[in-house]
């Protein structure tokens, strides 16, 4: 017996939001994808220049640039890698020390994190570029870890405190009479069960590192030295009369490749991670 049409109506109107959610997140993707594959002559044409008009040549051009695009990319990936290493090193026994208290202080500091991460690091530029002018940090590709980090440990804090928080005592205490260390327990028993926040939170520290752009933009001025955010901006305006739209499309579009990858490969942990603790039993 077939289904009605009442009861088709409201999954065919889910499918609808779907597709049209769907269609909304991935427009500006499609776009830039798009537009990397056009010629300038068929981009000024509009919906006329769509019969030709396709070419790679974007794509060439960015990858046979001096240097090439792949060390922008190398850069990124570095100093995401070291800013994300360095801010769980330092987020995780400040977390677990946190959601131990269950005083004033930690309510005092759980405050004072959570102004921390939410004030706008860019009212903190230039003092940031007078410490790197003091302390000699200009085009070190490694000290840009150092603002990263420590831009990024507020919020890491929080997230992995609460992460803590969702753990039971009796874990520990069980583990304590056993003879396990603290280093132990963290390392054999409350890690592995908070290693989806500890993935979503390594990944927003390693976007955040990613898509930096002011501090990268005033510490490096060598172009071998670029990170992938400050080399976009100079392929955007590498000419005065035009606006190289394929090659800076192109080159959005290599960049995010990475990304999406790393998105797909941890994608459970993530969901994972941002659910944890909203559902308690």
């Amino acid at each position: 017996m077939s289904s009605s049409p009442l009861r088709q109506r409201p999954a065919l109107l889910r499918i609808s939001m779907v597709a049209l959610l769907l269609l909304w997140s991935l427009a500006p993707m499609l776009w830039q994808l798009y537009t990397s594959l056009r010629t300038p002559e068929s981009l000024l044409a509009g919906l006329a220049g769509l019969g030709g008009g396709w070419t790679l040549a974007n794509y060439s051009a960015v990858l046979q640039a001096d240097p090439p695009f792949g060390v922008y990319l190398l850069n990124s990936t570095v100093v995401g890698a070291l800013s994300t290493l360095l801010t769980l090193a330092l987020a995780i026994p400040c977390a677990y020390a946190l959601s131990r208290r269950s005083d004033l202080l930690k309510l005092v500091i759980g405050g004072g994190l959570l102004a921390a991460a939410v004030f706008p690091y860019v009212l903190l530029f230039l003092a940031l570029l007078q410490v790197a002018r003091q302390l000699g940090l200009a085009n070190n590709l490694l000290a840009l870890c150092l603002p990263y980090a420590g831009l990024s440990l507020p919020l890491a804090v929080l997230l992995l405190q609460a992460a803590f928080a969702d753990l039971p005592v009796e874990l520990e205490e069980n583990a304590l009479l056993e003879g396990f260390s603290l280093g132990q327990r963290l390392r054999w028993i409350l890690l592995p069960l908070i290693g989806p926040a500890v993935v979503s939170t390594g990944l927003l520290v390693f976007l955040f590192s990613w898509n930096e752009f002011p501090i990268a933009l005033t510490w490096l001025s060598r172009s071998e030295l670029l990170t992938l955010a400050p080399a976009m901006a100079r392929i955007a305006g590498s000419s005065v009369f035009t606006v190289p739209h394929g090659a800076f499309a192109a080159a959005t579009v290599l960049g995010g490749v990475p990304l999406l990858a790393l998105l797909l490969i941890f994608q459970r942990q993530i969901v994972a991670g941002l659910t944890q603790g909203a559902i308690k039993g």
